[in-house]
């Protein structure tokens, strides 16, 4: 190793990164406003919050069975429309299926765009326009699955092995019948594994979709939080924990056995 190389050489410039990155944090805290002194002072507000948060009320658990259940439901029932619908748009988003690349960069063009939508806009959008309700929550989850998912799926069908679709070409095989026969066999198990881990990542969103009225628990733990029941809040988002923990375990377990 040459002398340049060695740490104790080039300590100036480890010296000069970490005064950089100092003159952004104290940059970014004289653009926010950020006053840290303010945390310290209220302490004792934050004693009083954990001194209930820590003392859940188990009490209040049976009334978050329903809630819990229509979460999920939710969360399945978005999942599947937005897989649904993702599979003939990540094939028609690329050039494997169409061998048309206009066609393909305009889809892909309509999925970035779509993927640039925050989960909690997009359902503070949906409640604007069709109101409260499970049922928004279930569009908001499917519109944001749809835009995941097209993305995995049509990266996974550009890197298929381009040999059976040669084949099919060559006994007179259309389109469709090239993706289906030729395409689907070399990418089910990744599409299974993705729409698992859709359903894995919607859980999670789907709790909190509720702080915009989109149904489900969080429309609990929003007004606990409102009405400072925080040894509600405690339960609710244990509940949520243990739920979203299982809930991990059986996608992850299911994603293995498709590998």
């Amino acid at each position: 190793m040459k002398l340049k190389e060695t740490v104790h050489f080039n300590w100036y410039k480890h010296l000069l990164l970490l005064l950089f990155l100092l003159l952004c944090f104290q940059g970014s805290v004289w653009i926010t406003g950020a006053d840290f002194s303010k945390v310290i002072s209220n302490s004792s507000q934050m004693t009083a919050f954990l001194s209930r948060f820590i003392h859940p009320d188990f009490g209040y658990l049976p009334r978050l069975i329903s809630p819990m259940l229509k979460t999920l439901a939710m969360s399945l029932l978005g999942t599947v429309l937005g897989v649904v619908l993702a599979i003939p748009v990540s094939f028609a988003a690329t050039t494997v299926a169409t061998d048309n690349r206009l066609i393909s960069t305009i889809i892909r063009f309509f999925l970035g765009l779509v993927r640039t939508i925050p989960t909690l806009l997009l359902a503070a959008l949906f409640v604007a326009i069709f109101g409260i309700g499970e049922a928004t929550g279930v569009l908001t989850i499917a519109v944001f699955t749809f835009g995941m998912v097209s993305q995995l799926m049509f990266q996974v069908i550009e890197t298929i092995d381009f040999g059976p679709l040669e084949a099919a070409a060559a006994v007179g095989a259309n389109k469709i019948q090239t993706a289906v026969w030729s395409v689907v066999p070399q990418v089910i198990n990744q599409f299974i594994g993705y729409a698992f881990y859709a359903f894995e990542v919607n859980v999670r969103a789907s709790t909190i979709l509720g702080y915009v009225g989109a149904g489900g628990i969080g429309v609990i733990l929003n007004s606990s939080l409102a009405l400072l029941k925080y040894e509600r809040v405690s339960i609710i988002i244990l509940t949520i924990l243990v739920t979203v923990t299982i809930v991990d375990k059986l996608s992850e377990r299911v994603r293995r056995s498709f590998k």
